[in-house]
């Protein structure tokens, strides 16, 4: 395996355009007799899906869900950046651009985010023509509001459905292209395996999620936009049917794995409850711009908090990092959540709380202003917590949210195995180390409308591809593997369900390989994972059959791949003796309980190659080299 980034030459700012400029293209004609499938229906996937059929090509478009627009891309509250600089405070393609590398701790691909940066201005005027409500301004100019990690107010949003709203701008590009025939949609549909003839990606192993029926479709390139992979920690922000089984299935077809240790925790979520939860609620990190976190100063402090004076509280956030107070990046804060906590000065139930508290927003603004802001959060926030965020803070601790890590892409967006393309969440090239915040959608957005449908005609204009059908060998070779799969999940006659190990590998992910990392944790994490994974085989209870709508076999075969990842993400971990964004090792931190990076040894991308289930990965390693800017401790004081 060889990696190879293809970045385009020259100075950094004109890279992308030479390379527009420079790319082979695919004339409209021969558009025509392309077919491209695309995995996936959110930001990324609709949008691909959209753009890539307007230029001309035939897509097929698969998603689990029963709609498209039921993608988790919907459940985004708080916003999407964009170096517009409208509030005419400083920001500019250059800061954004500095934000989002120093934010991941200088370990993302340089001219990958400055592309992300560029492309950002023009997503807006694309949502806007889409009729994206945007908040705006009294004066009708759109509103922008802040985010963590920055000094700028660049942030669009709508309300706390920003997510919605752009998923419906981009279904609606979607549906104008299914009603013209040039998408062919299949909702209720999982993708179980990818089909690769000859080294190039060439098509998609399905289940049909209503009648169990297993087929194969047939592409001349796969695009896989499904997102990450944070449910293997069983509870996190992301929707119960987020999975990793597309991109852990073409990563065990030869697509590199990067960077999966990579996973970010969110500040600002509401707190578990018991163990009968199953899923836990993001709350924007939007509520940041006027919610102040605090913690009562001295241990055991059981006050409500409304009780506690103002001198007894500790702004930590603000106290530790007074440039950037409560919006600090999201895995700084998260830590430094974990770690009042752990001191003993938490709140709420079992001491797993910070508070966000409105009170002197509400004084300043008034309750109008800030119900206009923030009105839907709080009433979310009132309806699962019995408790009026207008009149006591709320209590907030972090949870697995994003992922970071990915698939391996080079600058094409194109994976190790020729003609399969990753977008959005599913790859790992835009992020480093942690994402700052509103940056997802950005991201999602600028791979499906504005980089894949010119990368994606360079590999067509290129390479000759062979006709091929369901009837050829590799096709039908996949299809019963899969289908032996699906059988031997529906054969098991344990006596353990199936959300039982799922729950228990979540546990043991959350405690070895969460906020924090340790390399005794993780050895023996690894360990008990393959344990758990044996025991998974013999001891799973599934029922049913597989020719039926079966929601535990679902989860069966989405468990049975987290118990695969989840020792690759170990592996990372473990492999990785530093410290860098969201990734922790406590035994690499500064005296003052910082990150702390080594860019002599590890100043690279990990893609990794798989070698077989309990056998060690294969590294390969792409160094990160910096033209623009120069890695740095980074610093949120000043």
């Amino acid at each position: 395996m060889e990696l190879r980034s293809k970045v385009p030459s020259g100075p950094l700012a004109e890279q992308w355009e030479r390379h527009r400029s420079e790319i082979k293209l695919v004339n409209p004609a021969n558009k025509l007799k392309h077919h491209i499938i695309v995995v996936g229906s959110g930001l990324a996937g609709a949008s691909a899906a959209a753009s890539l059929a307007e230029l001309g090509y035939n897509v097929s478009c698969f998603c689990f869900q029963d709609s498209a627009r039921r993608a988790h891309s919907i459940a985004a509250q708080g916003g999407i950046n964009a170096a517009k600089n409208y509030q005419n405070d400083g920001d500019s393609v250059f800061r954004l651009f500095y934000d989002t590398v120093k934010g991941g701790d200088f370990r993302a691909r340089e001219a990958n985010v400055y592309r992300l940066a560029q492309i950002s201005v023009n997503i807006i005027d694309q949502c806007v023509a889409q009729g994206v409500p945007f908040a705006r301004e009294y004066g009708g100019l759109l509103a922008n509001r802040s985010f963590g990690g920055v000094q700028v107010s660049r942030t669009f949003y709508a309300r706390g459905q920003t997510g919605q709203q752009l998923l419906l701008g981009a279904y609606q590009a979607l549906s104008r292209q299914i009603g013209l025939r040039k998408v062919a949609m299949y909702p209720r549909s999982e993708m179980l395996d990818l089909v690769v003839v000859e080294g190039r990606a060439r098509g998609i192993i399905v289940r049909d999620l209503v009648s169990g029926r297993v087929s194969t479709h047939v592409g001349d390139a796969v695009v896989l936009a499904t997102g990450g992979y944070s449910n293997v920690y069983y509870l996190s922000t992301n929707a119960k049917g987020c999975n990793v089984t597309a991109i852990w299935r073409a990563h065990k077809r030869g697509a590199a794995f990067a960077n999966p240790c990579f996973t970010q925790i969110h500040p600002t979520c509401i707190p578990v409850t018991g163990h009968h939860q199953a899923k836990l609620t993001l709350m924007s990190e939007s509520l940041r711009n006027d919610g102040r976190i605090w913690v009562p100063q001295r241990k055991g402090d059981t006050r409500s908090p409304n009780e506690i004076p103002d001198d007894e509280r500790d702004y930590y956030l603000e106290r530790l990092y007074p440039s950037y107070g409560n919006l600090a990046p999201r895995d700084i804060a998260s830590r430094r959540a974990k770690e009042v906590c752990d001191e003993g000065r938490g709140v709420g139930p079992g001491g797993h709380g910070v508070y966000l508290d409105f009170r002197d927003a509400i004084a300043r603004l008034g309750r109008e202003v800030i119900a206009e802001r923030y009105g839907n959060l709080f009433e979310m926030y009132q309806r699962i917590t019995a408790e009026n965020p207008f009149a006591v803070p709320m209590r907030m601790y972090p949870a697995p949210h994003y992922t970071m890590g990915g698939l391996w892409v080079d600058y094409n967006l194109m994976t190790t195995i020729d003609g399969l393309y990753a977008i959005g969440e599913a790859n790992f090239s835009d992020h480093g180390a942690n994402r700052l915040g509103a940056s997802a959608l950005m991201q999602g957005l600028a791979d499906g409308y504005f980089i894949l449908p010119y990368t994606i005609g360079d590999y067509l204009a290129q390479v000759k591809l062979d006709r091929l059908d369901t009837a050829h060998p590799a096709f039908r070779r996949t299809q019963a593997e899969v289908s032996d799969r699906v059988n031997t999940l529906v054969a098991a006659g344990g006596r353990k369900s199936v959300d039982a190990f799922h729950r228990e590998l979540g546990r043991l992910m959350w405690d070895t390989c969460g906020m924090s990392r340790a390399a005794a944790g993780l050895q023996e994490a690894r360990d008990r994972i393959c344990a758990l994974r044996e025991e998974f085989w013999r001891d799973a209870y599934v029922g049913g059959t597989g020719e039926d709508f079966n929601q535990t076999l679902e989860h069966a075969g989405r468990v049975a791949d987290f118990l695969e990842f989840a020792e690759l993400m170990c592996h990372d971990a473990l492999h990785r003796e530093e410290s860098c964004g969201c990734h922790f090792r406590e035994e690499f931190q500064t005296p003052e309980g910082e990150a702390k990076r080594d860019d002599a040894r590890f100043g690279y991308v990990a893609a990794w190659e798989f070698a077989g289930v309990g056998v060690a990965p294969v590294l390969h390693r792409e160094p990160l080299e910096f033209a623009a800017v120069h890695p740095a401790q980074r610093s949120y004081t000043e």
